[in-house]
């Protein structure tokens, strides 16, 4: 598109691109508009609020000593019990809330069907937090 030229037929045809220089402008002018607004829109208001400190009642669970010797013995917190009393009170702790963490703590001779056997008694009862206790290799001498 030739604007200097003497040609007059090609000048009469419409003019099919749009021109972009208007709309540059007003989008730079509304950009200035807003930038200076802006700050304005920001009222705050001055109070003052009360100090105050709280901390979060963090109730810690309890957590049940098991405990199996060589010989498959099960102690519930060092007391002696059999797998029936074993699986009650299991059942008893799952109801609590928090739930108690069960430290299960197995010799090293102990068979591992016993130590499974009580991994399972837990699962059914609803037991979810099971942690193993053992030694650190050189802590015993």
């Amino acid at each position: 598109m030739t604007f200097g030229s003497f040609d007059r037929s090609a000048g009469s045809a419409p003019m099919a691109e749009i021109n972009m220089v208007p709309l540059i402008d007003v989008m730079l002018v509304l950009l200035v508009i807003f930038m200076v607004t802006a700050p304005l829109l920001t009222n705050a208001v001055k109070i003052n609020l009360p100090k105050a400190s709280s901390a979060p009642n963090l109730t810690r669970p309890e957590h049940v000593q098991l405990t199996i010797d060589a010989g498959s013995t099960l102690y519930w917190n060092g007391e002696p019990m059999d797998r029936t009393t074993i699986r009650a009170r299991l059942a008893q702790a799952s109801k609590q809330s928090p739930q108690p963490e069960l430290h299960l703590r197995a010799d090293k001779a102990t068979p591992y069907r016993a130590v499974a056997e009580v991994m399972a008694d837990a699962a059914r009862s609803g037991l979810t937090r099971i942690g193993f206790v053992s030694d650190p290799e050189g802590a015993r001498q």
